[in-house]
């Protein structure tokens, strides 16, 4: 089984100066979830090469047993930081695709043809599309066979407007993604903030947040292992 991870290339929180990227935790959990489960994990993101890290995602507070082994493991690292470019990725060669989170793929990755593509693709060919947190934003742009948004009357979640709200940056993003998801007919659901939220519809798996990470993961893997 050979599940790939698609990681954001955008690195601008808006117009802050500030840096964004993905969310170690988001990346690190999951990885670690199905790596250690015996799959093979390919890494590919809009320009290839290294991601950018979420800066914020490495301050204490966010660290976890998965961020702390991320941290140590020399071999991941080196192979996070020459990611495929995803224009050459092809969904015949997997048997899933995730998506980690952070506030990066608001921008890049809802829109990118290649990822649009590659999700439409994996629909067709009935297999699972996951996305945790702020990722949930890949699905906005793909359409199911019917021409219709591919979230239409499915159950998904995602980064929630109050969680949004209480990390400040609710008039920094260029949508709000519990709002863009319902707007495109998605049956959104949400637990309490920061709280493990996780929900699959057939071959879409979505996680709320950096904690619901590695139970979107663990998810992904009970679908590839019935």
């Amino acid at each position: 089984m050979n599940v790939l991870f698609v990681l954001t290339s955008h690195d601008q929180l808006g117009d802050t100066g500030e840096k964004t990227g993905f969310w170690i935790e988001e990346f690190a959990a999951p990885y670690y979830v199905l790596a250690d489960a015996g799959f093979e994990v390919t890494l590919a993101s809009p320009l290839g090469g290294q991601p950018p890290i979420d800066p914020k995602s490495s301050l204490p507070d966010f660290q976890t047993d998965a961020t702390r082994r991320f941290d140590g493991d020399q071999a991941l690292q080196a192979k996070l930081a020459s990611t495929q470019k995803l224009s050459g990725i092809n969904a015949d060669d997997f048997d899933a695709v995730f998506y980690p989170g952070g506030h990066g793929p608001l921008w890049d990755l809802k829109s990118n043809t290649d990822s649009v593509r590659l999700i439409e693709a994996f629909i067709s060919q009935n297999k699972a599309v996951a996305a945790v947190c702020h990722a949930s934003a890949v699905l906005l742009g793909a359409r199911n066979a019917d021409g219709q948004p591919l979230v239409i009357g499915k159950d998904v979640t995602g980064f929630s407007n109050t969680e949004e709200d209480a990390v400040g940056l609710t008039n920094v993003v260029p949508y709000l993604l519990e709002d863009a998801l319902i707007q495109a007919g998605g049956l959104y659901s949400k637990g309490d903030d920061w709280m493990s939220h996780v929900v699959q519809d057939g071959l879409l798996i979505t996680g709320q947040n950096p904690g619901s990470s590695e139970a979107v993961a663990e998810l992904l893997k009970k679908h590839l292992s019935a």
